[in-house]
């Protein structure tokens, strides 16, 4: 009786890990799918501001976005110098 039970302690371990071994798995595999997923949508203005702090003309910010020049400077809130 003693190698019945000690197969089946055996068994249970081994079935115990192997649920452990799915589990984490699947919480991998759910971290992995969420990290793909993962992911930001920058209004214009944003887009427009961090092109700005890139250092790139106003002239190709307003391009790249397909805005006026004038939607930029709003964004960025810079007055034109019409003055």
């Amino acid at each position: 009786m003693g190698a019945i039970t000690n197969l089946l302690t055996a068994v249970q371990e081994v079935s115990g890990n192997a649920g452990l071994n799915t589990a984490a798995a699947a919480q991998a595999q759910t971290q992995d799918s969420q990290n793909e997923t993962d992911s930001v949508r920058l209004s214009e203005a944003q887009q427009a501001y961090q092109l700005y702090n890139q250092g790139l003309p106003i002239t190709q910010i307003a391009s790249s976005l397909s805005l006026s020049v004038a939607a930029v400077d709003n964004y960025l809130n810079i007055s034109s110098s019409s003055s």
